[in-house]
């Protein structure tokens, strides 16, 4: 159903569009200003009331991820609501190549895409907000300037379910530009952003913003957003400080009281603390929110929104262990995703396949080992063959692969470092080399659960022991069933039960639980400033506390040293809000 349909086929609430802006540069929108659009918890219910929803990630949430995320679903579920990257408003509406390197609608250039007033053909549909595998849809902007912002967003109305505004980013590029968690200072302004999308854009607005230094004043900011015309609020259970190693936990507690205090219509997604399946069910049952978001828990495990198949139902995807306890094999959600690359993206079949193996598949030829690049074969050494360079890839789709396939495969990689190098080596729209990266992981992942039932699990079990966060807890630090609930009172102190709550083979994709900010001082990768030393300095346990504990926020720190856990990755994608 297109977006006109989908409209007209619901309830309406009293605001309605405002008859289409044409000009130059502004794209046609495809709703009638006689259609009111749904507003709050009425156009909530009318993309299916979703209880999971897919962070807004900087370069990380982009088409293919997003499909990845959507396929561990179930395919009729409307459970699932996703968002874009994070889209710089000025640029995105001032600059076409910008727009056709970020967003792709369609398969016609948007500079040439022709200001009518009629929908384009189901046939120019291409990847962002296909009506038919990428809805519900929400697309993100940081923006300072409300008239910059509607700009931006008239482009994109046609083709998502509602429009979003960062107010929760909390880097340092953020600060520089003055949009993000920078803007929370100047609430007028905020009003403003939000209100010209609610009167002037045919699709809802909603928002995403970070908790401030107390209740009260979080609920005082969170009505504002609400009254300039919000239909969805976003609260990410952090403060604006709490980032990089001093991330700490979110307060979930604050989200509560703002479920009980706004109006009992106010549709509320909770943000923060989110690693597994488990977490989300605590999460929502704590906070009392609609909906649940994961922004780095998605990004090492797509899965953590879905189930887990039933016991006899596995598969050849998921592995399940001795004790009960599995995952999705690496090599599985790696070959989803290749052949979403492939299949929507590239638009060409994907390569023929051996099935992923399986220790109870019939004893056949091994598989060959795939050799790095740099490996000498045997005999004279022969001349190396310049590879012809390829353009460089702009697809948001290509230039996300090498980051995505690194925080999959963190535990494997940090193993066997010649499919860490292999991988490194990838570049975007090298489609070929991480091709070759995929094979080779199949490779260990059929090694690695040939030796576990070998064994019977030994070889896992030690390599269990030999992990190094492990080795210091006590032996009554058992593994917890539950979620954050069960782990909270250590969790507050160390993040080891977590870890270990969380472990598994390293075939497996499985969450990467940071250190707290207690540890990272306690290990040398965070240092006080002068001014919380003396705090510390004048006794004040209470401070000293919530400083250790990244709680309060207000913990100014910087990285010092190289005692950090060494591994050869490319830099992190900012995650935002």
């Amino acid at each position: 159903m297109d977006l006109v349909s989908n409209m007209a086929s619901t309830t309406t609430s009293s605001i309605s569009s405002p008859s289409t802006l044409k000009g130059p540069s502004s794209p046609s929108l495809l709703v009638p200003s006689s259609i009111k659009k749904l507003h709050g918890r009425a156009f909530y219910e009318s993309i299916g009331s979703p209880k999971f929803v897919l962070a807004p990630m900087v370069d990380q949430s982009e088409f293919a991820w997003r499909l990845l995320t959507r396929s561990f679903m179930s395919p009729d579920s409307k459970d699932l609501v996703a968002y874009t990257p994070m889209l710089h408003a000025r640029m995105f509406g001032e600059t076409p190549k910008f727009r056709d390197a970020h967003f792709q609608p369609l398969r016609t250039s948007w500079a040439q895409h022709p200001d009518s007033g009629s929908p384009p053909a189901s046939s120019a549909a291409y990847l962002d907000g296909n009506p038919g595998i990428d809805r519900p849809l929400f697309t993100q902007f940081c923006a300072n300037d409300p008239d910059e912002l509607l700009k931006a967003a008239k482009y994109v109305a046609p083709f998502c379910d509602a429009v979003d505004l960062n107010l929760g980013c909390p880097q340092g590029i953020a600060r520089k530009g003055k949009y993000g968690a920078f803007l929370q200072e100047d609430q007028e302004l905020i009003y403003n952003l939000i209100n010209k999308l609610h009167l002037h854009l045919d699709v809802p607005v909603t928002s995403k913003i970070r908790i401030l230094e107390t209740k009260e004043k979080t609920l005082e900011y969170a009505k504002n957003v609400l009254k300039a015309g919000a239909s969805i609020l976003t609260v990410h259970g952090r403060v604006r400080e709490q980032k990089g190693h001093k991330t700490g936990l979110a307060d979930w507690s604050v989200i509560r009281y703002l479920r009980e205090q706004l109006p009992k219509e106010t549709v509320l997604f909770a943000n923060g603390n989110i690693l597994r399946r488990e977490d989300i069910d605590q999460c929502l049952e704590e906070t009392g929110a609609d909906g649940v978001m994961s922004a780095e828990g998605n990004l090492y495990d797509p899965s953590v929104f879905s189930e887990a198949p039933a016991v006899g139902r596995e598969g050849r995807e998921y592995w399940r262990g001795k004790d009960g306890r599995g995952g999705w094999r690496m090599d599985a959600v790696l070959r989803r995703y290749m052949d979403i690359i492939y299949k929507y993206v590239l638009e060409v079949p994907s390569p023929t396949r051996k099935p992923l193996y399986l220790p109870s598949d019939p004893v056949e030829e091994t598989l060959t080992s795939i050799k790095p690049e740099e490996e000498a074969e045997e005999g004279p050494p022969k001349k190396k063959q310049k590879r012809q360079k390829s353009e460089k890839s702009t697809s948001p789709n290509h230039l996300a692969m090498q980051p995505h396939i690194f925080k999959l495969l963190r535990p494997l990689v940090a193993r066997h470092h010649h499919i860490r190098d292999a991988l490194a080596r990838c570049r975007a729209g090298d489609i070929e080399a991480f091709e070759n990266v995929l094979q080779m992981v199949e490779v260990v992942v059929k090694d690695g659960l040939k030796q576990y039932k070998d064994t019977d699990g030994q070889s896992w079990e030690e390599e269990l022991a030999k992990d190094e966060r492990l080795k210091d807890m006590k032996a009554a630090e058992v593994v917890p069933k539950g979620g954050l609930e069960e782990t909270k009172g250590e969790h507050c102190k160390s993040s080891l039960a977590m870890v270990k709550a969380c472990k598994r083979p390293w075939w497996v994709v499985q969450p990467y639980v940071r250190p707290l900010p207690i540890e990272a001082l306690a290990k040398g990768a965070l240092a006080l400033s002068k001014k919380d030393k003396a705090k510390l300095a004048l006794g004040d346990e209470k401070r000293k506390a919530e400083m250790a504990s990244g709680s309060s926020g207000k913990l100014d720190v910087e990285k010092i040293g190289n005692r950090e856990e060494k591994m050869d990755i490319p830099k992190d994608g900012l995650v935002c809000g």
